[in-house]
């Protein structure tokens, strides 16, 4: 039977998968600037600080990127083939590509087929730099926004769909960087990092309603080589077409 793929379905396994795809047991044989093993000394929260040390760029921006739009088609017709790969591959950049979130994005999505997820880094962030249980963030002019030293505090559900750590800094000026909410994913395992920030614990907890509704930012390492963006790709590709082609294909039967 030929494989087909509906948006709603795709859309609705996007957004199950928080648009930007969940870790893998595999670790890639990348050079990185983190640790493949979790160490004796550190807790998890504390190594994965350790293992996302650099700078890092918007996921999407990188990878949405036109030069790369025949590895998308390619990806995508491996699960949808041929004549749906076009569709596939712009139906899964515009489903984690929308510039609205918190109460716009909520009221703008009153159809479920219409929801995405905005995946930028937001509060006028260009850059994110990983040291340690040091973060901070740059403009787009190349100026720090904030600097702070965060501290592990419990482990934190998203939407209760993706589990991270939740840091806090104790700096009373951080405003809008009070808490981050690390996913587990890492460069040298998914190739990428998803986390959310923000000074409401209660609207970070939340995916579809608050302040940061249908929203968590993605990054890429600033000098990631071209592999790195193929492989990502790939595997933003695999995780949502491969179930979403199988469950359509279930439902043809």
């Amino acid at each position: 039977m030929k494989k087909t793929l509906t948006l709603s379905l795709a859309v609705a396994m996007a957004l199950s998968l928080c648009a930007c795809g969940s870790e893998k047991t595999s670790t890639p044989n990348y050079e990185s600037n983190e640790s493949a093993a979790v160490s004796e000394k550190l807790t998890p929260a504390d190594q994965l600080l350790e293992d996302l040390k650099g700078t890092y760029d918007e996921l999407f921006t990188v990878i949405c990127d036109e030069k790369y739009d025949q590895i998308w088609l390619d990806k995508c017709e491996a699960f949808v083939g041929k004549d749906m790969a076009e569709s596939a591959a712009e139906m899964l950049k515009s489903s984690c590509t929308a510039t609205i979130y918190g109460e716009d994005a909520v009221n703008a999505y009153t159809n479920a087929e219409d929801m995405r997820f905005d995946c930028y880094f937001i509060n006028g962030v260009k850059q994110f730099v990983f040291n340690g249980s040091n973060i901070s963030g740059i403009d787009d002019s190349g100026k720090k926004l904030f600097e702070h030293e965060y501290k592990f505090v419990k482990d934190f559900s998203f939407g209760g769909m993706m589990d991270g750590y939740l840091y806090e800094t104790t700096d009373n000026d951080a405003g809008e960087f009070k808490y981050f909410l690390m996913m587990p994913d890492t460069p040298a395992t998914t190739y990428h990092t998803e986390f959310r920030y923000g000074s409401d614990l209660n609207d970070l907890a939340e995916y579809s309603k608050g302040a940061y509704a249908y929203w968590l930012a993605a990054g890429i390492p600033a000098n990631c080589g071209e592999k790195m963006i193929e492989d990502c790709i790939g595997l933003f590709v695999e995780e949502n077409l491969s179930e979403a082609a199988e469950e359509e294909e279930k439902t043809a039967a």
